[in-house]
């Protein structure tokens, strides 16, 4: 077994490659000698053509096999469908603490993962009735994995090191940058929401640049949001960050996952998280702010 750094964005957790001999033994360690399993596709597939004792028939098996147990979801779908057989994984992140967030990488696999990612997305095009090899169609696996790294590139940012840059001044007047644009992906059905951010803060000593608001915001949202709590992470950051009176952040965004499908209409959707003097006495200026009245 080797844990590397990641070779690419697909992943910001360590790589832990097996070899065939670490397969080998998790088999043996984990399924009986003599018994006849089926494997769950692909990986469990492979699993069970190695144990030597793999039926073409789930009904015809003893347990159910696979290679990996990530949420628990297959398993779990399996365990309900056919109540009376075993259910085995060779690896459980769940519960196998060194594998726990990493990305696991089984020999039978491509060298690159991101081609195991982008075959996901073929199978995805042959579900809805397309053909994956038609010539407008051939290079959209890889086009789609890579908007889909550059859409949730926030998972590589440190959002402290962007604020680790302060500087100290005794200007102690609320501080507002209106308009900051950002697009995120609704981790419910993983499609955008496109909006504007609103941020406030009154330093304590403290202020930093502001363009580094506008980063903060983008490092958020360039990950799998719900809009609630993008809104609560960004005045948090900053609050942990400056140490400032108080924060204010209000977002607007209009969410694709309700526009294009579902109840299919378009609505703007407004969030708040007002801490320390924005919760109560400087409440009103903010909002008279963000309004133009001020």
């Amino acid at each position: 077994m080797e844990v590397i750094s990641p070779t690419s964005q697909a992943t910001g957790s360590k790589i832990v490659r097996l070899t065939w001999a670490d397969v080998a033994k998790l088999i043996q360690k984990k399924i009986p000698l003599g018994t006849r399993v089926w494997g769950v596709p692909r990986g469990g597939s492979v699993v069970a053509g190695l144990t030597g004792l793999a039926v073409d028939s789930i009904h015809e098996a003893d347990l159910i096999v696979d290679d990996l147990i990530d949420s628990g979801r297959t398993m779990l779908r399996y365990q309900r469908e056919y109540p009376n057989k075993e259910f085995v994984a060779l690896l459980d992140k769940r519960i196998d603490g060194e594998y726990h967030g990493r990305w696991i990488h089984f020999p039978w696999e491509n060298l690159d993962e991101t081609k195991d990612v982008e075959d996901t997305v073929v199978r995805q095009l042959e579900f809805i009735g397309e053909d994956p090899l038609r010539e407008g169609l051939v290079e959209t696996p890889k086009r789609v994995i890579k908007a889909l790294r550059e859409m949730t590139c926030g998972y590589q940012e440190d959002p402290r090191q962007i604020l680790s840059k302060v500087f100290t001044e005794a200007y102690d007047e609320m501080i507002v940058l209106k308009g900051i644009e950002f697009w995120s992906m609704c981790e419910h059905h993983m499609l955008p929401f496109h909006g504007h951010a609103h941020i406030g803060y009154i330093p304590n000593g403290k202020i930093i640049g502001i363009s580094k608001l506008a980063r903060l915001v983008h490092c958020f949202s360039r990950r799998l949001q719900v809009q609630e709590r993008l809104t609560q992470e960004i005045a948090n950051a900053i609050m942990d960050s400056l140490k400032p009176h108080g924060v204010g952040v209000v977002m607007n965004a209009t969410h694709l996952c309700m526009a294009c499908r579902g109840v299919r209409t378009p609505a703007e959707m407004v969030t708040s998280c007002l801490l320390g003097y924005f919760r109560d006495r400087s409440r009103s200026e903010f909002l008279k702010f963000l309004n133009g009245v001020v």
